[in-house]
This record gives structure tokens, C-alpha cells and sequence, in this order.
């Protein structure tokens, strides 16, 4: 691990470096090994840099606020279909959905009505509320994606009333505290960094005014650590080992919240955005989840990995910078998850024999044919699957479950993969033996068949 530990150093040292940051902290989570951190250059005040120094994480905020609103979707208090005006009294754009406000689909212009980046004041959550009717729906809703704090703020209003206190108190209750994210708070603290302007022409560094966010801080108010921002991403990318509990959040709802709803540009779709979540493919079904952030004097980048050979459990990255145009800060943190897993990827678990598929489904593993293609179906660690026979080796299975609620023994709902929701019904002959399937409502045999029966090798 100590050469890794030097690689990654050395990758933090030269965008530090290259970017001109004043402080650059850095940290990677992994289940597998102890947590690693690094930090360089200087806080800009009489605190010392280091992994405990507190940086403004602007809108990687957003992925919380997006937590506890499928926290509240979960516990039945709102639907995502809901109209946020089912939930706050608004003057205009009630009709814009969760959903939509979640994924930044729902056309609302990008900040609150003012020019608040010239006064930095942001308005109070009843001023915010009240000049809605003088904000624009600059797209249709749906129409593609348009990133907006706007939206953003009044979910985490939403959440708060339904809650019964504020959306900071509520935060701390159901995430921050659960999580042990004890770094993590809408404000600085006496371990901050001070956030710089760096001139483009010089090395003159310039301390940027402090900005409290007000009604719109469930988008981009909080400061954090890089380690407890590592920990933050992990649990976007494993939920299950970070909080095998679902105190915080079911995993399903996690990886819910995964799935791309939109991309972030229409023509080169490097980067898309899920229910609260930025979603940056790599290759080999490789997800980064997570979010940038950022505001006067800030950058950060939190993500997680998912999927692809060598990544560990619970693996996250956070790097945390002190320049508003530090934009390394961005790359780095990906090229440190892929250098991780390139260098030191996880153990691979030696292969056990395990106990054989259950009577009644012994003669379904095999190569079943449907719509013209050969599929593998298979049974591992206790569950039914299938493979197309041409599927490429990273491409997940479908796999299946039996009804809990019905009680036919050859009906199995898929849960993963391909045709994920569809119904597994099994035909038998009068020996009992599957001779017969049907998927999605597509027949597969036993041999390759045209839609109307004929069978190739029988020749009728």
C-alpha cells in the first residue's frame, strides 16, 4: 500500500501544484484498507492543514437534501410523482414534480429571483416562497436538463415541514448523526479553511467574502472534511456495508437514486443525473456517483465507485480545494478512484463449490433459446439466472425470485438485468419436466424454433 499511498500523494501534490489551490485535502475510503488521506499546501489562516481541515462543499449539499427527501418517500410522507405544491403553499410552479426538481428536468430557472451572486444574500425561506410567482420555467418540463439551487431549495423546505423542524436539524437527526459524519455542518468551524480567488495573471491569492446561503441552503451550505466526505461517497456507492442497517437509507433506494434519468448534455453524454446524484460512466460498467460542488473560494468532488473488476466495497474519494478556480479538483477526484483500483485492486475471492439448484428447477439450467438467441440460464448463490450466450463477461445477469405473494411454485419475477420487473413462467409436460418457458411473454425452447413452432433440428 505504501507505493499506492506515494502514487496518490504524488497525483494530489501536482494538481495542487497544477491548479494553483492554496489547500488541497484529499482522502479515499475503501472497506479493505485503513482510510487514506493527504493534504498540501497551506489553510491561508493560524490553523494547520490536514485531514481534519473543514472546507465549504457547496453542491455536493444537493446529495443530501436528496437523501432525505427518498428518506420521506419511503416512510409514504410524499410520492416522487407529487406536485411540490402538494407539499409547500406556492404562488406559482406548484405543478413541478419531485421528481423532476430531484433531476433538474423540471425547467425552473437556475437561482432564486435577485441577483444574488451580486449581493450574496440569499432571501429567507418566506421571501424565497413569496417571489416564486416572478421566477421563470425557462423549459418545458422534461424537455432536458437544467441544473437549478432553486429546486433544489424548496425540496429541502418541503422536508423540513413535513419533518417538523428545520432542514439543518433535520439533517443532523436522520443523516449526519446515523452516519457518523460528526465534521458535517452547515457552518464553518475554528478548523476552516479560508477560500481564495486565485488572479489569473499572478500569484496573488484573495480571500472571498463568506456567503451564508439562507432558504437556499439545502443546495450548497454545508462544510465538511475530505474524511468525512470520503465516508459520505462510499455509502452512495455501497450503502449496504456503510449502513448495513438502512438507518439511513435502504440500498435499493440508493441504487434507485443511481439510475440515469438525463443526460447533462445532449450530444456527448459523458455524465448524467439521477435522482440527486451526478452519474459519470468509465469504462468496463464502471459508475462514478456522487457530485462536484461549489461556491466563492471552494471546489470539491465526492464520488463513489460502482461495479468493474478490482473495486473494493465502500470504496469513495472526496478532494476538497481552497480556490474558486481550481477546476482540478474535479478530474482528480476520478483519476484517484481509477489509479486505486488499477493499483491496488481488491482481493478476488477464491471460488467455493456451493449446494445445487432445488429439485423442482434442476432441469431448467442450460441453453434455452428465445427470439432467435441462445441464453445461458444458470443457478448461483441461490438464485436463478440468465445470459444472453453472446453477452459480453462484465454484463450482470438477469436473475429472478420467486412470488412471496403467490403462491405458483414455477412463476419468478425478475429483480436484475435485463427485462428487470417481467415474469419467468415455466411450462412442464406430464413428467414434470420443464419443457418450456416464457419471459417477458417470449417463448424459449429448448431449440432454436421461428415464432410459429418450426423446430430446426426436428425439421418441422
Amino acid at each position: 500500500m505504501t507505493d499506492v499511498s506515494d502514487r496518490l500523494g504524488r497525483m494530489v501534490r501536482q494538481a495542487q501544484a497544477t491548479g494553483r489551490i492554496p489547500a488541497v485535502s484529499a482522502a479515499l475510503h475503501r472497506a479493505d484498507r485503513p482510510l487514506w488521506t493527504c493534504a498540501v499546501g497551506d489553510t491561508g489562516n493560524d490553523t494547520p492543514l490536514g485531514p481534519e481541515t473543514v472546507f465549504r462543499i457547496g453542491s455536493v449539499t444537493k446529495t443530501f437534501t436528496a437523501v432525505l427527501v427518498m428518506q420521506c418517500r419511503d416512510e409514504g410522507l410524499l410520492d416522487l410523482d407529487d406536485p411540490i405544491g402538494r407539499h409547500l403553499d406556492l404562488p406559482a410552479h406548484g405543478d413541478a414534480t419531485v421528481r423532476r426538481l430531484l433531476s433538474h428536468t423540471a425547467g425552473l430557472q437556475r437561482e432564486p429571483h435577485g441577483d444574488v451572486w451580486d449581493s450574496l444574500r440569499a432571501p429567507a425561506v418566506d421571501e424565497l416562497l413569496a417571489d416564486l410567482a416572478r421566477v421563470e420555467r425557462v423549459l418545458p418540463t422534461g424537455r432536458r436538463f437544467h441544473y437549478s439551487n432553486l429546486g433544489l431549495a424548496l425540496l429541502g423546505e418541503a422536508v423540513a415541514r413535513l419533518r417538523g423542524g428545520t432542514w439543518a436539524e433535520v439533517l443532523a437527526d436522520r443523516v449526519l448523526t446515523p452516519l457518523g459524519l460528526t465534521a458535517t455542518g452547515p457552518y464553518p468551524t475554528e478548523r476552516a479553511a479560508t477560500g481564495f480567488l486565485v488572479d489569473a495573471y499572478s500569484d496573488e491569492a484573495h480571500p472571498e467574502p463568506p456567503a451564508d446561503f439562507g432558504a437556499v441552503a439545502p443546495a450548497a451550505q454545508l462544510w465538511s472534511t475530505a474524511t468525512d466526505m470520503a465516508r459520505w461517497a462510499a455509502f452512495l456507492a455501497d450503502p449496504a456495508a456503510v449502513d448495513p442497517d438502512g438507518a439511513v437509507l435502504a440500498a435499493t433506494t440508493v441504487e434507485e437514486m443511481c439510475w440515469p434519468l438525463t443526460p447533462t448534455d445532449e450530444s456527448v453524454w459523458s455524465a448524467g443525473f439521477g435522482l440527486g446524484l451526478i452519474l459519470v460512466p468509465q469504462a468496463d460498467r464502471v459508475i462514478h456517483v456522487g457530485h462536484d460542488g461549489a461556491m466563492p473560494g471552494f471546489l470539491a468532488a465526492v464520488y463513489g465507485r460502482r461495479g468493474g473488476q478490482g473495486t473494493a466495497g465502500a470504496m469513495g474519494v472526496a478532494v476538497l480545494g481552497s480556490s474558486g478556480t481550481g477546476v482540478e479538483v474535479f478530474d482528480l477526484s476520478h483519476r484517484l478512484l481509477a489509479a486505486a483500483v488499477e493499483h491496488d485492486p481488491a482481493e478476488i475471492e477464491p471460488w467455493r463449490p456451493g449446494p445445487p439448484a432445488p429439485d423442482h428447477l434442476r432441469g431448467v439450467p442450460g441453453r434455452w433459446w428465445g427470439e432467435g438467441f441462445e441464453y445461458v440460464f444458470s443457478w448461483h448463490d441461490g438464485t436463478l439466472r440468465a445470459r444472453g450466450a453472446d453477452d459480453p463477461a462484465g454484463k450482470p445477469p438477469a436473475v429472478f425470485a420467486p412470488l412471496p405473494d403467490r403462491p405458483e411454485p414455477d412463476v419468478f419475477r425478475t429483480v436484475s438485468g435485463r427485462e428487470v420487473g417481467e415474469l419467468l413462467r415455466l411450462t412442464r409436460d406430464e413428467r414434470g419436466v420443464v419443457v418450456r418457458m416464457h419471459w417477458a411473454t417470449y417463448r424459449f425452447t429448448r431449440t432454436q424454433e421461428t415464432f410459429d413452432g418450426y423446430d430446426f433440428r426436428a425439421g418441422d
